[in-house]
């Protein structure tokens, strides 16, 4: 069965975007094991509010639509997505244990806090990849918003790099 692998970049105080929603404190000066973690992929979940961002030619961010992977938004305001991108909707546990039952590559829990949430409370999640960032936002999104019960976990695996970013990856304990 295909892995759903949370991977994402947070602050050393748990935010995943700045106050005004920013992310221009994420270091791009360097790979951070994103080509093999990518190899390992070839589907994204994400929430509406990923969906917009990414497709919105203004922002920065639609520069990583990723074009080459399916693509899953899971949304139950949404009527209807662009091309390339599958609208999933109903029930969460259903529709997403029907797609990691499918052959293929493990899949990618790419964006939005609440979608994280809805995961981690279902118990959808199999790994989390998380590559702190040496800084102290103060305020933003935090990354864990509504974690009803205690989350136990493994560590799998951890890397210091030289800018002072680390990456860490843990499984979920059953």
């Amino acid at each position: 069965m295909r892995a759903i692998i949370l991977n994402l970049a947070v602050s050393l105080d748990g935010f995943i975007e700045g106050p005004n929603g920013e992310y221009d404190w994420c270091f791009t000066d360097q790979d951070y094991g994103m080509t093999d973690f990518l190899a390992r992929i070839d589907a994204l979940f994400m929430g509406r509010k990923t969906y917009e961002l990414l497709t919105n030619p203004d922002e920065p961010a639609s520069n990583y639509a990723f074009p080459d992977y399916k693509r899953y938004v899971f949304s139950n305001t949404l009527q209807e997505v662009e091309s390339g991108f599958e609208l999933i909707r109903g029930d969460l546990k259903a529709q997403v244990n029907g797609l990691k039952s499918q052959s293929g590559k493990d899949i990618w829990l790419f964006g939005g806090a609440d979608l994280t949430a809805a995961f981690l409370e279902e118990g959808l999640v199999d790994e989390l990849l998380l590559a702190i960032h040496p800084i102290i936002l103060g305020g933003g999104k935090p990354l864990f918003t509504k974690s009803k019960e205690r989350i136990n976990l493994t560590l799998s695996d951890s890397k210091t790099y030289s800018s002072g970013l680390v990456s860490v990856s843990y499984k979920l304990k059953e």
